[in-house]
């Protein structure tokens, strides 16, 4: 019967992967992995730590608190690579996303489909919408949202007028909109206030998700996703880390970064580097972390009831603002170190809570 379950979650996983329209070749290399899964899996469960990018893997990778599996120290499964390991004393199965929402989706329902995993930890780096928080800072956020997926409402109608679809439940003004001729400016730059824009207005929409204790292809709805509550609360132990502030003996920060807990991030496919909208954003929606990532781990967290916390490191300022905003280049290995080392710790954290 354990290994009937454990096809049929294979099989799901595959379903995952033909966004990519994997070949036969690939069904074969996926169902012949499924000893050595099944053997993974009974030496679980694992925590699951989710990576964005190399740079934000490699320094976990290196790191002298990981060891990898002697036995099996990875699996190439569907174009991702799945490493078995422990940081510290907890089982790790470590995995790398790639850029994007799609990316981080696939890769966490992947995970989460065919290994056995007792909660997901997410990290990397970030742009920041918070000018209270400085580059190398670690985020922590109690909430996190998608805020790429839009209504664009037809020039003409305004917040009053009803959106297409709006009727039928598909779309919503609940959650607010942005106003693109509000920013309209002349030659000068200065502020136009009675100019009107054929961009019009967007509205913020919460995701369709079907949760796997609800019924199929009844849609549910959610925008803000809660990491897990035992996870947020622990993560309170962190805030007195000592982080780095220097890249090397020349380049420091003016002051030696710390680990908040924040309220809420957000994550679209963009790069935000746009002093505007960063505005915006933080005024709107009271977000600190801004990325491609975390709101696709959590949103499928969500829909898998898997506990979940994601730890983001400030990059830059998202547009500028500070003397330090456009270092992001400068700064992002600094950045993606403190990521790991309050990741880490955390993992720590959990094996001594439990």
């Amino acid at each position: 019967m354990a290994a009937v379950v454990r096809w049929a979650m294979l099989l799901l996983a595959i379903a995952l992967g033909l966004l990519a329209i994997p070949s036969e070749q690939a069904f074969k290399d996926a169902a012949s992995a499924m000893p050595k899964i099944q053997k993974i899996n009974s030496q679980g469960p694992y925590l699951g730590i989710i990576s964005p990018n190399t740079f934000e893997l490699n320094p976990l990778l290196n790191s002298s608190s990981y060891s990898a599996s002697t036995s099996l120290p990875y699996l190439d499964i569907l174009g991702r690579r799945f490493r078995f390991g422990k940081v510290h004393s907890e089982k790790v199965i470590i995995v790398m996303t790639g850029l994007s929402m799609l990316n981080a989706g696939i890769t966490t329902q992947l995970l989460l489909a065919l290994f056995n995993v007792k909660g997901v930890l997410h990290y990397g780096i970030a742009g920041n919408a918070n000018p209270s928080l400085q580059i190398g800072d670690v985020a922590i956020p109690e909430y996190w949202a998608h805020t790429g997926l839009w209504n664009w409402q037809r020039y003409g109608d305004g917040p009053d007028d009803e959106l297409a679809l709006e009727d039928s439940g598909d779309y919503t003004r609940k959650l607010g909109y942005l106003k693109i001729s509000n920013y309209t400016v002349n030659e000068a730059g200065n502020g136009v206030s009675s100019a009107y824009n054929l961009l019009n207005n967007v509205w913020y929409q919460p995701e369709e998700i079907f949760p796997v204790d609800g019924t199929p292809e009844e849609r549910q709805h959610a925008f803000w996703v809660r990491v897990d509550d035992h996870y947020y609360g622990l993560s309170a132990k962190l805030l007195n880390m000592t982080l780095a502030g220097c890249v090397n003996s020349t380049t420091c920060l003016p002051r030696t970064p710390r680990v908040h807990k924040v309220g809420r991030g957000i994550s679209a496919n963009v790069y935000l580097d746009n002093k505007a909208y960063r505005t915006f954003i933080r005024s709107k929606f009271n977000v600190t972390p801004v990325d491609m990532e975390s709101a696709a781990v959590a949103l499928v967290c969500r829909q898998q009831k898997m506990p979940f916390i994601t730890f983001r490191a400030m990059s830059d300022l998202a547009g500028g603002g500070t003397a330090l905003s456009n270092e992001a280049s400068t700064f992002s290995s600094l950045a993606a170190q403190n990521s790991v080392d309050v990741l880490v710790e955390f993992i720590s954290l959990v094996g001594s809570s439990s």
